[in-house]
């Protein structure tokens, strides 16, 4: 049930953030496993686009991110924005606002592994008025 609950919310970000990026943004759940204990870990591939830029949010757990291909740059609350490359890694903590962002004219793709406290969303967005 709450496995079901967490896709059903992770797919609705999925697809909210698919209509405003016009599928700039893709994203692909690879595996979701239950575990460690009380969490879920969600592998995903994600390709942006060049220009793409995503809604600033956060996560309950802990997001690593790998760059497969192309250059990312991160905007992580608490921390300059970074730029990753190919062969790079990246880490967000939990509950920090953070968005990336493809400057380049080249596609970036890179794999993010997700672990989420279960029973909470898997995503959420952070207002202008939370700043």
């Amino acid at each position: 049930m709450i496995r079901a609950l967490l896709i059903g919310t992770l797919l609705l970000l999925v697809a909210a953030d698919a209509y405003a990026q016009q599928s700039v943004i893709q994203r692909k759940a690879l595996i979701t496993e239950d575990g460690p204990p009380g969490f879920q870990t969600i592998v995903f591939s994600v390709e942006f686009a060049p220009g793409a830029r995503e809604a600033k949010h956060t996560h309950p757990g802990p997001l690593i991110g790998y760059i497969l291909e192309g250059t990312l740059d991160l905007e992580h609350e608490g921390r300059a924005t970074a730029t990753y490359k190919s062969g790079e890694a990246f880490y967000v903590e939990p509950g920090k606002g953070h968005l990336a962002i493809n400057s380049s004219g080249k596609p970036v793709k890179f794999i993010a592994t997700l672990v989420v406290e279960k029973g909470k969303p898997a995503s959420s967005p952070v207002s202008e008025q939370s700043k």
